[in-house]
């Protein structure tokens, strides 16, 4: 009896040990998410700027007279008591001497002549979507087409890790292959910002059942995207959703834009 016990207990040992599913096995991408910083500061609405000039307002009464002042109320005195006669005209520095009033003048001068860049690009009126002359007052993203299975997507950069790489390395070789070598980048540090994984259609699947994405993030120093290598576009927060087709990448990608 004890002994067919035995029996039975192997047998249902090695029935569940060959019904263990092997660990499924996952490709290793790095993606990047490269951002164009602010080029000029926010405009300000209403109430922001009403506060700003009461800041402006309490900073100048609280303030002290400047050196060009003091300058200034001292001429008026003097010119004053020369005219009632109870001081003399330097004439040898009445001439050559610029006196506080002509040098606000000149200021005044100057000013005119100065204008303000205008905060709306030809590229914004153009809506050149592949330009970063635009939306200056937001930060763009960069999103290339690559293709995934049999269809072309706009995503962040991404590739897959090759044998020997960090993901920080495979971060950086992508951006090189997918973009070019003009495009100047910061990488903000080592460790990744954000996750997405994915599953391969059945028909598709090898050696792997899908793909776990670690995204990078880095800022934008100079160049452009190599036109030749991939379509590409910039694109402010608010427009990704609408070019980011696949639900579950948005949200993931959502999860760490600032």
């Amino acid at each position: 009896m004890l002994r067919r016990l035995v029996q039975v207990g192997v047998r249902e040992l090695s029935r569940s040990q060959s019904t263990v599913a092997s660990p499924e096995k996952w490709d290793l991408y790095a993606g990047v998410l490269v951002e164009r910083l602010p080029v000029v500061s926010k405009s300000l609405n209403p109430l922001e700027k009403q506060f700003q000039d009461m800041l402006w307002s309490v900073e100048y009464e609280n303030s002290l007279k400047s050196n060009h002042e003091l300058k200034h109320e001292r001429e008026i005195v003097h010119a004053e008591l020369i005219k009632q006669g109870k001081t003399q005209v330097d004439m040898e520095d009445s001439g050559a001497k610029q006196t506080a009033q002509d040098l606000k003048d000149a200021y005044i001068e100057e000013l005119k002549k100065f204008q303000l860049g205008e905060r709306t690009t030809t590229d914004d009126k153009a809506n050149k979507t592949s330009s970063t002359d635009r939306c200056l007052e937001d930060t763009l993203y960069l999103l290339v087409q690559q293709k995934l299975g049999q269809q072309e997507h706009l995503i962040l950069p991404q590739g897959k890790r090759e044998e020997g790489e960090s993901m920080r390395q495979t971060a950086e070789r992508v951006l090189r292959e997918q973009c070019g070598q003009e495009l100047q980048v910061l990488f903000y540090g080592n460790a990744p910002v954000g996750f997405h994984k994915y599953k391969y259609p059945s028909n598709q699947r090898t050696q792997s059942v899908g793909a776990k994405v670690f995204f990078y993030r880095a800022s934008l120093r100079s160049g452009q995207v190599a036109e030749k290598l991939a379509k590409f576009e910039w694109l402010p927060k608010e427009s990704l959703n609408g070019k980011l087709t696949n639900a579950a990448y948005a949200e993931s990608v959502n999860k760490f834009l600032l």
